[in-house]
């Protein structure tokens, strides 16, 4: 009995999780044929699942991308506490392990970027799980994301966040100089307008949070 217990352990840890399989083949049509025009039966098929099994794991393209936030998310989080002695190099070090995580599929996400531009629909879909992200961004970086404060700081660091996006795209640099000089911009303007985003000296901040997956 035991013997056949770990033998069901193993084949569970070792079987696919169906929403990355869902996630990993909309990023690789998405870079072959474009996003517009993706038909989420070509995603199911790309998966190995039907369209009954991908309608319970996402309902939408626009779902499948919330996932896709989510697990970088997780994958940002799961690193641990931020580093840097001030907030301004902490919230650097974050949205840069972001933009790590993010590296691999940056070709597809160039793709389906420049797509849901020209779809305000979908634009204003993503809109909020940005927020969210940002939000979690935030606090792995010791700052509250709660209140009228917080959403003032979300807004302004997903404002930096797109534009650093943007150059991060087209950033052909070995060492991700360009993407970097902008976060670095942008952080820094952000802390001279009355502390948007960074508290200043004597300000308290909340201590960094280490969430996991």
């Amino acid at each position: 009995m035991a013997k056949k217990n770990r033998k069901k352990s193993r084949a569970s840890k070792s079987k696919p999780d169906p929403r990355d399989q869902i996630i990993d083949a909309a990023l690789k049509l998405a870079l072959e044929r474009g996003w517009r025009r993706l038909a989420m039966t070509e995603i199911a098929d790309a998966a190995g699942l039907t369209k009954a099994e991908l309608s319970r794991q996402f309902s939408s393209k626009s779902a499948i991308l919330n996932g896709f936030q989510r697990r970088t998310d997780n994958a940002v989080l799961a690193l641990g506490p931020a580093d840097g002695s001030s907030t301004s190099d902490r919230l650097f070090d974050v949205l840069m392990r972001r933009f790590d995580a993010l590296q691999p599929h940056r070709d597809a996400i160039r793709v389906i970027v420049r797509d849901i531009a020209c779809d305000p629909l979908a634009a204003l879909c993503q809109g909020p799980h940005v927020m969210c992200s940002m939000a979690s961004m935030l606090e792995a970086a010791g700052l509250k994301a709660g209140g009228i404060g917080g959403a003032v700081r979300t807004k302004g660091l997903a404002v930096i966040y797109m534009r650093t996006l943007c150059v991060w795209m087209d950033d052909d640099s070995a060492d991700q100089s360009k993407t970097m000089a902008v976060l670095d911009r942008g952080l820094a303007r952000a802390e001279c307008l009355a502390g948007l985003l960074c508290p200043r000296a004597g300000a308290k901040s909340a201590a960094p949070e280490t969430k996991t997956a």
